[in-house]
C-alpha cells in the first residue's frame, strides 16, 4: 500500500480534519481508563465483539482532545479496516511511521489500535515502541487468551487490562431516554422499567442491537462474525458443523451444570474436540464456567461446571428456547453483572454451591478470604413448595459457609424472612441491578439500597 492510501484510511478514523461520531455515553468504562490512562504502561481494553471497545477508545479520544490534546497527537485505527491490504508487523511500524511522516507533531504520540490480534506478532512492536518510549499505547482485542497470553510473556509488569462488556442494565435505560432523578421518580417510572426489563432479557445488552429496530438480525449477524472471525479462521477449525453444534447446545443450556462427558454423549463427538471448542468459546468471550465452591481444590476442579452466557439475547437468537427460559435468562443476566464486578476488583471471586444432597445456590460470593454473599435466583416465589426449596438451599449454604444474609433474585416478589436465625431478602430483578450497580465492586448491598428504591 503506498502511504497516501495509509493516510486516507487513517483520516476515516481520527479527529485531525472533522469530528467523529463517539456514540452514547458509556461514563463507568471512560473514569476506569481515565484512571489507567495516567500510568506508564500499555492499556489492554478486552471484551465481547460488539460491546462497544471501539466507541469506548473514541470516546476517550474525544474527552483528551476536549482536555487540551492535541488531536494530531492522536492516532487511532481500526486494524480490521478490510482497506488494510497488507498485514504483520512490518506493515503496522509502516502506518506508525507514515503517521509520524504526514501528521504528528513534536510531541509524544498517543495510539489506540482497536483489534490489534489481526497483527501476527504484534506483542514484540508493543514491548519495542513501549520499551524506546515511542508512544503511549492503547490496544484493543476481543479474544482474552491471546492477548493476556502473549502480553503477559513479554509485557509483564508493563501493562494494565480493562474489560468492556454489554450493557448493564442501568446503561440500558440511558439508551433508552429512561432516566429517573430520585426515588420518588424511579417508583412512579416503574411500569416503564419494566417493560424495559423484559427487552433487556428478550433481546440482551449489545449496544447497537439496544438503538436499532432489527434486533435478531443483528444478534446473527453478530453471531456469524464471532463464529467466522473468532473461532473457524483464527483456529483453522475445519469441522465448522461441530462448532456451531457446540455453540447451539451452550446457549441453549446457560445456568446448567455440564461435563465435557456429558456433551461428549449428547453432541456425540469427541472429548478433545469438546474440550478445544469449549476453550475457543471461552477465549472469544460467547461463554463463562463457573466452578463450584469447595474448600478443597480438588474437588472444584472435578466438580460440573456451570455455563453462563455473554448476552441473553443471543441465547434466544441461536438457542432452543422454553417455557421455563426466563428464570434461566433472569440467572444469565446475574451472573453477567456479577462478572462485571468481578472484571474491576482482583479479590472478589465467584462460585456456585452445591452439597452432597443436591441443595443448591446459584452464586456464592468470596472478597478475599471472606464469603460475603449468597445469592439464589428464583423467577417465580409464589409457589409455597417451590419457595420452601429455595429457602432449604440458602439456608444449608449459609450455616456452612458461616453468612447470616442471603439475597433471592425474583420477578416481583419482595420482602424479608428470617429462617432459624438467618435473613433472606427478596427483591426483583430490576431493583437488584439498579442497586447492584450504584455500589463499589466488591461490596455487598446495604440494607438501604433496595428501600430506597
Amino acid at each position: 500500500m503506498t502511504k497516501n492510501e495509509i493516510i486516507q484510511i487513517l483520516e476515516d478514523w481520527n479527529f485531525w480534519n472533522r469530528d467523529q461520531k463517539t456514540g452514547l455515553s458509556r461514563p463507568i468504562y471512560i473514569s476506569r481508563l481515565t484512571e489507567l490512562f495516567s500510568s506508564n504502561q500499555v492499556i489492554t481494553i478486552t471484551g465481547p465483539r460488539r460491546a462497544g471497545k471501539s466507541f469506548v477508545m473514541r470516546q476517550m479520544i474525544k474527552q483528551l482532545i476536549n482536555n487540551g490534546q492535541n488531536p494530531k497527537d492522536i492516532m487511532h485505527v481500526n486494524l480490521e479496516d478490510p482497506r488494510f491490504t497488507e498485514s504483520g508487523v512490518l506493515f503496522l511500524e509502516k502506518i506508525f511511521q507514515t503517521y509520524r511522516e504526514y501528521i504528528s507533531g513534536q510531541n509524544t504520540p498517543i495510539l489506540f489500535l482497536d483489534e490489534i490480534q489481526e497483527i501476527e506478532g504484534f506483542e514484540k512492536w508493543i514491548r519495542m515502541m513501549h520499551e524506546l518510549s515511542k508512544a503511549k499505547i492503547i490496544i484493543s482485542g476481543s479474544n482474552a487468551s491471546l492477548l493476556s497470553r502473549e502480553l503477559g510473556t513479554l509485557l509483564t509488569g508493563r501493562h494494565i487490562d480493562m474489560e468492556v462488556f454489554p450493557l448493564s442494565f442501568s446503561e440500558f435505560l440511558s439508551f433508552n431516554n429512561i432516566a429517573f432523578a430520585n426515588t420518588l421518580d424511579l417508583i412512579g417510572r416503574e411500569s416503564e422499567i419494566k417493560s424495559a426489563l423484559r427487552k433487556y432479557i428478550e433481546y440482551g445488552s449489545f449496544p447497537e442491537v439496544a438503538l436499532e429496530e432489527q434486533k435478531k438480525e443483528i444478534l446473527l449477524s453478530y453471531f456469524e462474525d464471532v463464529i467466522t472471525k473468532d473461532l473457524l479462521r483464527r483456529y483453522k477449525i475445519k469441522k465448522a458443523q461441530d462448532l456451531r453444534s457446540i455453540v447451539k447446545y451452550y446457549l441453549s443450556n446457560v445456568t446448567t451444570l455440564s461435563t465435557f462427558k456429558s456433551i461428549e454423549r449428547s453432541l456425540g463427538m469427541s472429548i478433545t474436540s469438546v474440550k478445544n471448542y469449549t476453550g475457543y468459546l471461552e477465549q472469544a468471550y460467547l461463554i463463562f464456567p463457573l466452578q463450584r465452591f469447595s474448600f478443597k481444590v480438588r474437588e472444584q476442579e472435578k466438580s460440573p461446571r456451570k455455563i453462563y452466557a455473554i448476552d441473553t439475547g443471543l441465547c434466544n437468537a441461536v438457542g432452543f428456547r422454553f417455557s421455563e427460559n426466563y428464570g434461566r435468562l433472569a440467572e444469565n443476566i446475574v451472573f453477567v453483572s456479577l462478572k462485571r464486578k468481578l472484571s474491576l476488583n482482583p479479590n472478589m471471586e465467584l462460585f456456585y454451591w452445591k452439597d452432597i444432597h443436591h441443595s443448591e445456590v446459584d452464586f456464592v460470593i468470596k472478597d478475599g478470604l471472606k464469603i460475603n454473599r449468597l445469592i439464589q435466583v428464583c423467577w417465580n416465589m409464589e409457589d409455597e413448595k417451590t419457595k420452601n426449596r429455595e429457602f432449604r438451599s440458602l439456608q444449608k449454604a449459609m450455616k456452612e459457609l458461616n453468612v447470616s444474609k442471603a439475597t433471592i433474585i425474583t420477578e416481583s416478589t419482595e420482602g424479608e424472612e428470617k429462617l432459624n436465625g438467618y435473613m433472606v431478602k427478596m427483591v426483583p430483578l430490576w431493583k437488584w441491578l439498579l442497586a447492584e450497580e450504584s455500589l463499589p465492586a466488591g461490596e455487598g448491598q446495604a440494607p438501604s439500597a433496595h428501600k430506597g428504591l
